[in-house]
């Protein structure tokens, strides 16, 4: 039986079980988010990441280079790739395929081996079948193959992860991806939005929202409090994006649907730039908000210390994010996301930030604590789903800053 039919030969029984599973987890409002046939489109892409990185390993002989016990640096040399492109994007090609059992790994996880040849399955397969089975979410799946396409040269360091991804013909791709529309990215935005309403004080706010993107996160949050009768309690809303062209994209988006939110303003922020000297006030806002955008600041530390400076005593900072469920785990956006720099190359910090891209609920915490936040909040609760379902990675947190 292959992978596509053993996802697909799950009877609806067995789905509405996994599904009744995470549910006994999640608030009421995000048990509909989580659904049965959403749980399919999880696992075919899921599976369809899988096989686009079997074709980069057959492009560029990474199954070659592993055939002996070497580390990733040593891979990444005995396969010709640019070190500083390839070394976190080839640790985590290596990861997954000891996680799916194509390679071996040795006790502690520091050096791999290919005691088999690599297989190449069709992802084209997996395609088709999203397409029967749910087509809002090709979206994920032609940015995914974007990224395929080009990783050999990637790798190889001659073109820049960020020329790939963000090149303007690719735009409309970003737009129809970072979309409430494509299921497997709109998990995010509700999540966030259901964490805002329940997290919000009752009485009239200032919202910062930093890496707005293309507002989709933010069209999510808005339609969500006024659905709970909670907009008139918003006394200002600050979006900011630092790409311009999103930036445009949001304001539009945001000024036609929500005419009549009071405080509505469009500006870009730099989060890795002192929040001040870009008109953000010291004790400005109630409520710092972000989407799957602070695991790419350069300093996490020094972000962390520019919102909690920006926040109100007893303000707070709430982020929705993909998380690690357990230390070290590969997610599957991470195979389009390593080729940008942002991502996988941060400053890291031995206990809060050993890696780039995605952190655990506990490196979330201490980073938050060790910034001077207190009462660290989790939704939903990610230490009993992933016992569940060791792939759910949608979280958002809250921490106060102390008054």
């Amino acid at each position: 039986m292959s992978a596509v039919d053993a996802i697909l030969g799950t009877t609806a029984e067995e789905r509405e079980r996994l599904a009744a599973s995470i549910a006994r987890h999640l608030p009421a409002p995000l048990v509909s988010v989580f659904s049965p046939d959403v749980m399919c489109s999880h696992l075919l892409f899921d599976e369809f990441v899988h096989r686009l990185i079997l074709s980069v390993c057959a492009e560029t002989d990474l199954g070659a280079a592993a055939c002996q016990w070497s580390t990733v640096d040593e891979i990444v040399a005995r396969s010709g790739f640019d070190p500083g492109h390839a070394t976190a994007a080839v640790g985590s090609i290596l990861r997954h395929l000891v996680a799916r059992g194509v390679l071996s790994s040795a006790p502690g996880g520091a050096r791999f081996r290919a005691e088999h040849d690599v297989p190449v399955l069709d992802p084209a397969e997996v395609r088709a079948e999203q397409q029967r089975h749910d087509p809002a979410c090709l979206p994920s799946y032609v940015i995914a193959e974007a990224a395929a396409r080009d990783y050999p040269v990637f790798l190889r360091g001659k073109r820049e992860g960020e020329d790939i991804l963000l090149a303007p013909t690719r735009l409309p791709l970003w737009v129809a991806y970072f979309s409430n529309g494509n299921p497997l990215y709109a998990v995010n935005n509700r999540v966030g939005a259901v964490a805002v309403e329940a997290w919000m004080p009752r009485a009239v706010v200032s919202i910062l929202e930093i890496g707005g993107g293309c507002a989709s996160g933010t069209t999510a949050l808005l339609e969500w409090l006024a659905a709970a009768g909670r907009l008139g309690d918003v006394a200002c809303y600050r979006f900011t994006e630092l790409v311009p062209a999103f930036l445009r994209r949001g304001q539009r988006i945001v000024e036609e649907r929500f005419p009549g939110v009071p405080g509505l303003t469009f500006e870009p922020l730099d989060m890795n730039r002192p929040f001040a000297e870009q008109g953000v006030q010291p004790e400005g806002v109630a409520i710092v908000y972000a989407v799957n955008t602070l695991h790419v600041a350069h300093d996490l530390e020094f972000t962390l210390a520019e919102v909690r400076r920006a926040l109100e005593p007893g303000g707070q900072l709430i982020v929705s994010e993909c998380v690690r469920p357990f230390p070290g785990q590969t997610l599957y956006p991470e195979f389009v996301f390593n080729l940008m720099a942002t991502f996988r190359a941060p400053r890291l910090h031995p206990e809060y930030r050993p890696n780039g891209g995605f952190l655990t609920i506990s490196q979330w915490t201490s980073a938050l604590e060790a910034a001077g936040f207190v009462d660290v909040r989790v939704l939903p609760d990610i230490a009993s789903i992933r016992h569940v379902f060791p792939t759910f990675y949608a979280a958002a947190l809250s921490a106060t800053r102390a008054s």
